[in-house]
């Protein structure tokens, strides 16, 4: 039996646990690598040009797409993730397979029985289903419901300063007041304005129209300085995309 080498793309720790014990019993792949943003990934994905790639869509600093986008290399797809909505997409991608999380052993083995039957299909196919994607890309939101001491009101979206990952939560920084909202960063991150909110790390997304100022640190990092005080670190993925956007 050929033996397939493997790289997991995701984000989520106990998702990339799973992933990488599942991948360890089974005798036909052989992990290489790991990464869990989009920046990292592409960058080794480009250098150790695995055959499969198990690609979370939701990740921070570049979703799943964008690198499958960027990539020069066509290896295998299995794409990982929480939200079911995103199948169609995967498939109409040419994707192997994708894994709905959290996912069975049952569910992997299926998915690599599918991988080995397969073959990788021709860039320009992959490319031409990557436009279509975008093209049925959803408009951005124009409010979130949120709480505050028993009411639930619609929050405007240029209201929103910036957005923190909390656990489970997202914390939104508006109105001078922070509220949590039972939604993951990443899942807003895609329904956001991307000419307007920015991943600057892992965990946060800001506002632009908030930003007071941004320098360079000792590491050619940009820290952001808000207008309520808060100090932010951009990765330096999200600096160098915040520079090519300076005039």
């Amino acid at each position: 039996m050929d033996t397939k080498t493997v790289f997991i793309a995701e984000d989520e720790p106990l998702a990339r646990d799973l992933l990488r014990d599942a991948i360890y019993a089974h005798p036909a792949l052989r992990l290489v690598g790991e990464a869990g943003d989009g920046a990292s990934a592409l960058e080794q994905i480009e250098r150790i040009r695995p055959d499969v790639v198990f690609l979370d869509i939701q990740m921070p600093e570049m979703t799943g797409l964008e690198v499958l986008r960027r990539l020069s290399c066509t290896p295998a797809i299995v794409f990982t993730t929480a939200y079911d909505q995103y199948a169609v997409t995967a498939f109409e991608l040419n994707a192997v397979d994708y894994l709905l999380k959290p996912f069975t052993r049952a569910r992997f083995d299926a998915a690599v029985a599918r991988l080995l039957e397969s073959p990788t299909p021709p860039r320009a196919i992959v490319d031409a289903a990557l436009e279509q994607a975008a093209q049925r890309a959803p408009k951005p939101l124009e409010r979130i419901l949120v709480r505050d001491r028993g009411r639930i009101f619609p929050l405007s979206l240029n209201e929103i300063e910036y957005l923190k990952a909390d656990s489970k939560y997202t914390a939104i920084a508006a109105r001078g007041q922070t509220f949590l909202v039972r939604i993951g960063i990443s899942e807003l991150e895609v329904q956001l304005d991307p000419a307007r909110f920015i991943r600057v790390h892992r965990s946060a997304l800001v506002n632009l129209d908030f930003v007071d100022s941004m320098r360079a640190d000792d590491q050619s990092q940009l820290v952001i300085q808000m207008r309520d005080g808060v100090v932010l670190t951009a990765s330096r993925e999200a600096s160098k995309v915040l520079r090519e956007m300076a005039i």
